[in-house]
């Protein structure tokens, strides 16, 4: 039995390992995965991952979201770039907003982009069921001094709040139940349900949220609910059910439909 060590994997072999696994931006990966990995092994076992389908932003351990680098480990949902636009909205309604809460927080990627876009002097909420998400959100809400809850939606969160929030976003889970099997393998593999299945139609949650979203949210206050574009009239009807005042913003280039509604 040998003890010699393998050779650590040169840039071009990392390249080369990513594109035959079918990476389409093999030489951008590579770069990443070469400058997290601290040593040889560590280089051969992210590579491992990356070639086994983990999603990159897992394997190096952190998403760009917003110019932002949020920390995201096994286990917890990986914020998209589409979701940049539901941040977008929010700031464009309440450039001043001075509470602001992050509901399915995941990451805290929502939480986070919104508070650094709106400066010092917010307050930031963040809540998950899931603790790894918990446990995630608040390693990228520390900088902004964020507050992140364990527990369902809007239960875990300060009495306090009512009726002062300003912004609540809330990326809820939104795909039917049925259809889960159909998500990408790097989605459906190492992404947790509870992120993903919205119940029979893809909308049970945001009804729980707009249901409540009224006692929560501050006079003129805005939940921002990211949806697909199939959903996007039943999820209207919803807000404007809850009393809200609602419209659809979408963005073609990022295929991201949100829905608004602002408390009158």
């Amino acid at each position: 039995m040998s003890h010699h060590r393998p050779a650590p994997l040169t840039p071009d072999q990392v390249v080369a390992a990513l594109r035959a696994a079918g990476c389409v931006f093999a030489e951008d990966e590579a770069r990443l995965i070469l400058s997290a990995a601290r040593t040889p092994a560590e280089l051969t076992g992210l590579v491992e991952r990356r070639v086994a389908g983990h999603p990159l932003e897992l394997v190096v351990g952190w998403a760009q979201f917003r110019g932002l680098r949020i920390a995201v480990e096994p286990g917890v949902f990986v914020p998209r770039r589409r979701t940049e636009f539901l941040v977008e909205r929010a700031l464009a309604h309440a450039p001043d907003a001075s509470v602001v809460v992050d509901l399915c927080c995941g990451s805290g990627a929502v939480g986070a982009a919104l508070a650094d876009a709106l400066g010092d002097g917010v307050e930031l909420h963040a809540a998950d069921i899931d603790p790894a998400a918990v446990r995630c959100a608040r390693r990228n809400v520390a900088a902004a001094r964020g507050h992140v809850h364990t527990g369902d939606l809007f239960d875990p969160l300060p009495a306090r709040l009512r009726g002062r929030v300003d912004l609540l976003a809330a990326n809820v889970p939104y795909v039917p139940t049925g259809e889960v099997g159909l998500l990408p393998a790097e989605a459906r593999d190492h992404e947790p349900l509870v992120a993903l299945d919205g119940g029979p139609d893809g909308l049970d949650v945001l009804r729980r949220v707009a249901a409540a979203a009224s006692h929560w949210l501050a006079p003129g206050g805005c939940l921002l609910v990211e949806t697909s574009e199939r959903q996007a009239a039943a999820a209207l009807a919803v807000f404007t059910g809850a009393g809200l005042d609602a419209a659809l913003a979408t963005d073609e280039e990022r295929y991201a439909h949100v829905v608004l509604g602002v408390r009158p």
